[in-house]
């Protein structure tokens, strides 16, 4: 067999993901045309910044998820820890904004370790592991904070970190712009990226390459863990209190994101550009319906906002799962 015949499989293999990811980006960019042509004001700087200064969250735990996804695993503890997150980074806030956002990754980074070693050392499937430090992370936050918001202190430069702006630009995405690059590099351009893709490829084929799986896993389940913190912080920082019952359904979301940017749930394929664009193709759907309701032809409630959100990914799934099928055959 040629060295051109051996390869093609592995074309015909990537194509689907490629498609995928060319996808999610003409999604994107037919929302925000959509929106530019119906919606005064939608391309406003006002709406942008905005739109970008939430969502930096979300986009954190989303590039967090991806990693941890590409190894073949899951991690259902994000909002809980984003939530406990925001809650100690709160706590801390009164030190000032370094202190306080460091507490915040330090907590996460934690949650993600204990998430790492459970899974990685006691052999404990990550969907049951992630799912008992999700229930942990919250009642911990539960217990901190009193059963209430925690206010942030404003004495110390803390609510910068979430409200302030750097050159006219929101801090929170400039923090997302920054570590999704770094995402980006890790993992296309490093070594450690070829690793954790190898991983989530086979991990025993991965061992007999000389891999040291269970440290990779450990990894990427810590910068999960990291990451959720950091969103954590944002939160506090962005509304002022350290919100203990928030973060419910953000891992829902993160997953969202990974799959609508055609990571394989099975692992060993992923793109971080892609999670990103799925991540704000997702928020983007959000503000549409926001503007929507604000033209007063229809009325949509937070729940008939959930179920469009979920009717709109299935619909996306659905479609690149028929593209796949299409360019398999």
């Amino acid at each position: 067999m040629s060295t051109i015949e051996a390869a093609a499989p592995a074309r015909r293999t990537r194509s689907p993901q490629t498609l995928a990811k060319a996808g999610v980006v003409a999604a994107l960019v037919l929302l925000i045309l959509f929106g530019w042509a119906r919606y005064d004001n939608f391309l406003s700087s006002y709406n942008i910044l905005s739109f970008l200064r939430y969502n930096a969250m979300f986009a954190l735990i989303a590039l967090g998820m991806c990693f941890v996804i590409i190894t073949g695993g899951i991690d259902l503890s994000v909002g809980g820890v984003a939530a406990l997150g925001s809650v100690v980074a709160a706590q801390a806030s009164g030190y000032g904004l370094v202190p306080g956002v460091a507490a915040g990754i330090a907590t996460g980074l934690a949650a993600g370790a204990v998430n790492g070693v459970v899974i990685t050392r006691l052999q404990i499937a990550p969907f049951i592991a992630t799912l008992a430090t999700m229930l942990a992370a919250y009642g911990t936050a539960l217990l901190l904070s009193g059963n209430q918001s925690v206010s942030v202190s404003y004495d110390t430069a803390f609510t910068e970190f979430g409200q302030g702006d750097l050159m006219g630009f929101p801090i929170p995405a400039i923090v997302m712009i920054v570590v999704t690059l770094g995402g980006w590099f890790v993992l296309e351009r490093l070594p450690t990226g070829r690793r954790v893709l190898a991983v989530g490829g086979g991990e025993d084929a991965a061992r007999l390459m000389g891999l040291d799986v269970e440290r990779l896993k450990f990894g990427v389940y810590a910068a999960s863990g990291a990451l959720a913190g950091l969103a954590g912080a944002i939160l506090a920082a962005q509304f002022g209190a350290g919100q203990p019952t928030e973060g419910v359904g953000w891992e829902l979301f993160a997953i969202a994101s990974v799959v609508v940017g055609g990571t394989l749930l099975t692992g060993g394929v992923g793109s971080v550009g892609a999670t990103f664009a799925g991540a704000m193709l997702l928020a983007l759907l959000f503000n549409l319906l926001n503007f929507e309701n604000g033209k007063g032809w229809i009325s949509l409630s937070a729940y008939w906002q959930s179920v469009i959100r979920g009717l709109f990914l299935l619909a996306f799934v659905l479609l690149q799962a028929r593209i796949a099928r299409t360019q398999e055959d």
